[in-house]
């Protein structure tokens, strides 16, 4: 095998903007830099060139290419963002507390941690990079519930596993987890803490996201909070300003008490700081509803109202007669006497407005027989003495003659008294049991 050739010579054709021509043996035109030259070579010069391969300088390059790549493989190629991993941390009637663990992001930056309920995004879970649980209310009693936590990166989109969970009827017990503060009675403490044990519900001394109740009797901190932090034993706690601030209920232990005595979820209206809780007795009976309890009296008073009103009597509205019709007929006495008999009242009635008349007012009967008067020619529209009924003319007859007989007067002799108004007093009597409105002033005249 021959050699290979250690240099080439050439002619240098032309110098030009740092770059010349190399003219060859064979005629080849070379493009070559001229600051590689020797120095002095100009146009005409004759220079030899060789080329040899640098091996190891090749390894070098070769092996710091690798370690490039390795190391770009194991930072960003060997880990990625795991899927969320959820959890049911608590269960309520009306919410579900969900925790996780810190996500993993790898080396992908964080778009978005999204929960979803029933498939449907329900809302952003704020500093998802510091925040590992959420607590959704508002939920039904009773109801089944899917939810799902959606990570978002750089690198890709990793859901969760999908979560079933059901919320509690009011009968289970199970998902309370009260906060204990101050309970200045140790015996009932002890008795609440046995109670929640049973009911298999949580207790702690601090208040955490699933914290359902704050339960104390007052709401100043304990002497040994006042001592560790060096505050007033007098003041608010802190964990009691905290739970006002999250809008936790503040009860006081015998809501624990009457919970598991009555197997259920007791409202706690009765039960907030500061109000006299019902008494033990009423843990295992339910009182009485109002509406029950006053049921009797309220039957009994109306059948009293409706025996009374019964007991009443009727109230009569006499119509006021129809004015009669003016003739020149002389009115006798017995007549006048008929009349005057519905506007009669009974002597309980008395005078309704000062300066009226009376209406029990009658004139003083008269102490001698009617007087006889000549006939008349009859009226067609008024209706003769002779038609009244048979027996009211018996009556009057059998009072005539229990009369003892009286002398007969002359007509001349006898002075006759005006007739009564009778429709002014009819009306006024009408009006008066009516409206009692006012007539205006009058005058009482004296007709005895």
């Amino acid at each position: 095998m021959a050699r290979a050739q250690d240099s080439f010579t050439f002619t240098v054709g032309k110098l030009d903007a740092g770059m010349a021509i190399l003219l060859g043996e064979r005629a080849h035109l070379i493009e070559f830099p001229s600051i590689l030259l020797p120095p002095g070579a100009t146009t005409g010069s004759i220079v030899n060139i060789a080329v040899h391969q640098n091996i190891a300088e090749e390894r070098k390059r070769d092996h710091e290419f690798w370690s490039l790549q390795e190391n770009i493989l194991d930072t960003f190629g060997r880990h990625s963002p795991e899927n969320p991993e959820l959890e049911v941390r608590n269960i309520t009637q009306t919410s579900v507390t969900l925790e996780w663990p810190p996500i993993k992001l790898a080396t992908a930056k964080l778009r978005s941690l999204d929960i979803y309920k029933n498939g449907q995004r329900l809302a952003a879970i704020p500093n998802a990079l510091s925040n590992f649980s959420t607590k959704l209310s508002g939920l039904s009693v009773d109801t089944p519930y899917t939810f799902q936590l959606l990570l978002r990166t750089s690198a890709g989109t990793y859901p969760s596993s999908l979560i079933r969970v059901r919320t509690h009827t009011i009968a289970d017990t199970s998902g309370i987890s009260v906060c204990f503060a101050n309970v200045t009675d140790s015996v009932l403490l002890e008795n609440a803490k046995l109670a929640l044990k049973e009911m298999r519900a949580k207790w702690s001394d601090r208040i955490q996201i699933d914290t359902t109740h704050f339960v104390c009797t007052t709401p100043a901190v304990t002497p040994t909070g006042a001592q560790a932090s060096g505050g007033v034993a007098a003041a608010p706690g802190a964990e009691y300003q905290r739970a006002l601030q999250l809008s936790i209920p503040v009860v006081q232990p015998q809501w624990i008490l009457a919970c598991h005595s009555q197997k259920k979820m007791v409202p706690i209206a009765g039960y907030y700081l500061g109000v006299t809780p019902p008494t033990p007795s009423g843990y295992s009976q339910r009182p009485q509803s109002m509406s029950h309890t006053s049921l009797p009296s309220a039957t009994s008073a109306a059948h009293k109202n409706s025996a009374s009103r019964q007991s009443l009597p009727a109230i009569r509205h006499s119509t006021p007669p129809a004015p009669a019709a003016s003739t020149h007929e002389p009115i006798h006495e017995e007549e006048g006497e008929e009349v005057q008999s519905p506007t009669q009242k009974s002597p309980e009635m008395k005078h309704k407005s000062s300066g009226t008349m009376d209406r029990n007012f009658k004139f003083p009967p008269s102490q001698t027989q009617p007087q006889v008067v000549p006939p008349v020619p009859p009226v067609p529209s008024m209706q003769s003495p002779a038609s009244k009924p048979e027996s009211e003319a018996d009556s009057n007859h059998a009072t005539e003659e229990n009369e003892a007989p009286v002398t007969v007067v002359p007509p001349s002799s006898v002075e006759v008294p005006p007739p009564p108004p009778i429709e002014k007093e009819s009306i006024r009597g009408y009006l008066s049991e009516e409206g009692d409105e006012e007539v205006g002033e009058t005058v009482e005249i004296d007709l005895r």
